[in-house]
Formats: structure tokens, C-alpha cells, sequence
């Protein structure tokens, strides 16, 4: 990532000016505050909630502006897209489908393509362009707390960038999927950059002998980016009662509904009310112990005909405003 410089300095400040003067001309000139704090929990979003739209930065604040949210994890493609990170080759509609021979030539363009991000990155990334998505994010009144970068597998000269763009971004954390490789890595990133490593879980708790706190033991800041649903629907166990033994390690939790794993069909995606997660356990929790830690929506169920991923979000919203109201069950 390039260094910042005087010249660099002055020419992010005046970029920031036009920007904000723009965004500022575009309503009513006042500051737009979509605050997302319900009864004492911070509610977000993260921003692959809505995949299935258009994702420019200006796209995303106008989905923040419709659904009331204020606090955002954000894709790290939508960040390093914004800062002109070079175009990936389109992924094949029917992959499964392919010939092995074609399957070969689309990994090779993979393969291409990562050595182009790993050069773009670390020669030619710009402090400036974060720091301009800041500003409009600012000026809209939304926080990015996290980016997934998701950089475990990434070179040291890239985990370095991946911190220090998020940094400028206002965040606090970087995500990455669980894992012992990662965790092992990337915590002393974090502590260099005084930030935190958030390592995102799936599935795995399925495994028996699965323990988070083996991924916390190797840096004080490894925290964990908690899926109240992933962990519910592979275990069926109440994820409230994780969340009161380590909350004081926990950064962030997505918030989603779905089967447990002995559901009929087990561990399936559900609007919000017609899973059996105990979403309301969870918030009123965190409300009783007024702890600290963000709680997104990842929306992933299959959004119903003629609505739309922002519509559902929209929904989730206000499903977690009465669970924490005490209006709903």
C-alpha cells in the first residue's frame, strides 16, 4: 500500500471536500443520521446481505438510508472496487457443468488474477481512496466497524495492507473464516496494528471437539465474529449460553434464523419468526449486560418473489426491534 506523503495528504483533503460538498448538494444538505442503536444493541448489517444487488458504495448507503442502519460490516471487495483494484474474471454460471479442461482454465485465470491483486495491493493500493469512502460513509452517518478482507492465506505485505485499510476506513477489525492457520497468523497482525483479528464461523462447531477458545489463546487480539445461526443450526444448542461465557471475546455476531440441527429440514435458512434460533435470547442478553458487541443481519434465506434483499433487511430490522421491545417472541 502506498505510503502517505504531503502530496498525498493535500490531494485526499481536497477529494474529501468535493466529495462531501457533493453529497451534501445531492438531499437536503443536512448530515443524514440512520442510527441503528435499538434499546442499547447496536443492530447492523453486513454488507453480503445484499449480493444479489447492485454494490457500489453509493448503492450501499442508500440500502443504510432505507432499512434505518447506522453500522456496517463491509465486503472488503466493495472497498478495494471503490480504491480501482483491477477487474477478476467472471465466474462461470453452471461451474458444475463445466469440462475439466475448461474447470483447469478458470482456475488458472484465479490464479492470474490473485497475483494481479497481491501486486495492486501492495504497489498501488492508495490511503487516499479509503479515506474518500470514508468520508461519504461519514457524511451519511454510518460506521464500518469490520471489513472482511478475509486475509489468512494472504503475504505478510498484504495482511499489513488489510489492517491499514481498515484502519482508515474507521474500522476496528478485519474478518476471516475461522481457523487455526489464520489465527495463529494473523493475531500479531492485529496487535501491531492495534486492531483485532475476527474469525467468522460456519459449520464447525458441528465437530465435537470443536472449542472456539483454542483460536483465542493465540493472540489477545483474536476475537470472535459469532453466527448465532451457523452455530445454532449445526449444534442446536442455545448460542446464548457461548455468548455469556465469552462475551469479552466476542467483536461481533451475525444475526440470521434457521433450523437447529435435528429440524425438519435440519440447519436451513428461515425468514426471521419461522426459524427456531433463539434470536430473542441472544439480543435480550447482550441488552440485560449492556456488553459491546455489534449484532448484523446477514440476510441468506431466499428472498420471497417480488421483494428484494434490501426489503428483507428492512424486515429484520424491525423483527429485532420488537424481540428487544419485548413486543415478540
Amino acid at each position: 500500500m502506498k505510503n502517505w506523503t504531503l502530496k498525498s495528504v493535500l490531494a485526499s483533503t481536497v477529494a474529501t471536500m468535493v466529495l462531501t460538498m457533493m453529497i451534501g448538494c445531492s438531499g437536503s444538505g443536512k448530515k443524514t443520521e440512520a442510527e441503528s442503536e435499538y434499546q442499547g444493541v447496536q443492530i447492523g448489517v453486513i454488507t453480503y446481505s445484499w449480493r444479489s444487488m447492485p454494490s457500489t458504495p453509493a448503492d450501499i448507503i442508500q440500502y443504510c438510508k432505507r432499512t434505518g442502519i447506522s453500522s456496517l460490516e463491509l465486503m472488503g471487495n466493495i472497498a478495494e472496487d471503490y480504491a480501482g483494484a483491477p477487474a477478476g474474471p467472471a465466474w462461470p454460471e453452471n461451474f458444475s457443468e463445466l469440462s475439466d479442461e475448461e474447470k483447469a482454465d478458470f482456475r488458472t485465470q484465479l490464479e492470474e488474477y490473485g497475483k494481479k491483486m497481491s501486486e495492486w495491493r501492495i504497489n498501488e493500493a492508495s490511503p487516499e481512496k479509503y479515506k474518500e469512502l470514508k468520508a461519504m460513509f461519514d457524511e451519511a452517518g454510518i460506521h464500518i466497524h469490520t471489513v472482511k478482507f478475509s486475509p489468512g492465506d494472504w503475504s505478510d505485505a498484504e495482511i499489513d495492507y488489510a489492517f491499514e485499510s481498515a484502519k482508515v476506513l474507521g474500522a476496528k477489525g478485519v474478518t476471516n473464516e475461522i481457523g487455526h492457520e489464520a489465527a495463529k497468523r494473523l493475531g500479531p497482525f492485529a496487535e501491531k496494528h492495534d486492531m483485532y483479528a475476527v474469525f467468522h464461523n460456519h459449520g464447525q462447531p458441528r465437530d465435537t471437539t470443536f472449542n472456539f477458545e483454542d483460536y483465542l489463546v493465540y493472540s489477545p487480539n483474536n476475537m470472535l465474529n459469532l453466527d448465532v445461526g451457523h452455530y445454532f443450526g449445526a449444534t442446536g444448542k442455545n448460542p446464548a449460553e457461548l455468548i455469556r461465557k465469552l462475551h469479552d471475546r466476542i467483536y461481533s455476531i451475525h444475526l440470521k434464523d434457521k433450523t437447529g440441527n435435528n429440524g425438519y429440514p435440519p440447519d436451513t435458512n428461515a425468514p426471521w419468526g419461522q426459524g427456531d434460533t433463539p434470536l430473542s435470547d441472544v439480543l435480550r442478553l447482550i441488552q440485560a449486560n449492556q456488553w459491546d458487541i455489534y449484532c448484523d443481519i446477514e440476510l441468506e434465506y431466499k428472498i420471497p418473489e417480488g421483494s428484494d434483499a434490501v426489503v428483507e433487511t428492512g424486515k429484520c430490522v424491525n423483527y429485532a426491534k420488537k424481540l428487544l421491545a419485548g413486543t415478540t417472541e
